[in-house]
């Protein structure tokens, strides 16, 4: 089952369980999806968006819930604090599990290698690779510093 698919079948049983919040994180989900997918049309892509689309926005969308979280919580607004995290769970619950720091090192020194990448030049190719491998598993942010690392080590 698709992971399109997927939101689609629970955004049913969320309904037939009178399941407000997540519910309205699905329904929040699907149209997000939905606009990317008219986006994609646009871009002569009549197929909408893909997998790695998918879960790129999946992504997004928890971050966004984790910093209006931080938000709420800074200004006092713990029960709104708490809702966002709350969503971000339901939707975190659709990413595969992310990969550990030693994963993405391993995957980086992976990545360097294979395109014989040898200074920061290359930096954009390699973290390129990595994102059209690793999209909704890994965290670009620490695996940058992982790359950036090791192509100042080889350079």
């Amino acid at each position: 089952m698709s992971l399109r698919d997927q939101i689609a079948e629970d955004l049913k049983n969320a309904m037939r369980a009178k399941d407000g919040l997540k519910l309205s994180t699905l329904r929040l989900v699907q149209a997000a999806i939905k606009d990317r997918d008219i986006a994609a049309r646009a871009e002569d892509r009549c197929q909408g968006c893909g997998e790695g689309e998918i879960m790129a926005l999946l992504q997004k969308l928890v971050k966004q819930r984790e910093e209006s979280a931080e938000t709420y919580e800074n200004a006092g607004r713990l029960d709104l604090a708490e809702r966002e995290r709350a969503e971000a769970d339901i939707v975190r619950a659709y990413l595969p599990k992310p990969m550990c720091e030693q994963e993405i090192e391993q995957a980086a020194e992976t990545v360097v290698d294979e395109l014989g990448a040898t200074g920061l030049k290359d930096m954009g190719k390699c973290m390129g690779a990595l994102k059209q491998r690793y999209t909704g598993r890994m965290d670009f942010s620490k695996a940058g510093e992982t790359v950036k690392t090791l192509l100042q080590s080889r350079a």
